[in-house]
Formats: C-alpha cells, structure tokens, sequence
C-alpha cells in the first residue's frame, strides 16, 4: 500500500471522531459515530409511548 494512501485513510477515519467514545467490554475506546446517535435515537423513538390524556375536571 502506498504511504500517501495510509495517510489518507488515517485522515479519514479521525474526521468521524469528535471527542466523544464509549470504552468497550474489552477495555477498549470506540469513538461514538454519528451512525452510533441515529441509531439510539430510532430506538428510543420506537420505544416511546405517549402518555394516556384524561380530561382535566373543573375546580
């Protein structure tokens, strides 16, 4: 492999990075990826029930 092209993908794969990591079973750091977030949210979001609404009484 050419070293420009390792310079690259180096490049690359940081610019996902911003600051923010989970460590792993292994002891490991991942960096959380924007796929990562996404994915949580739908979860979180198909996991959502709303509230039941009553009507208020008066008084």
């Amino acid at each position: 492999m050419l070293p420009n092209m390792t310079n690259r993908q180096s490049h690359a794969n940081s610019a996902d990075f911003h600051g923010a990591a989970i460590i792993d079973a292994n002891g490991r750091e991942v960096p959380i990826t924007e796929d990562m977030i996404r994915e949580a949210c739908e979860k979180l979001a198909d996991a959502w029930t709303f509230p039941v609404r009553t009507a208020r009484q008066a008084g």
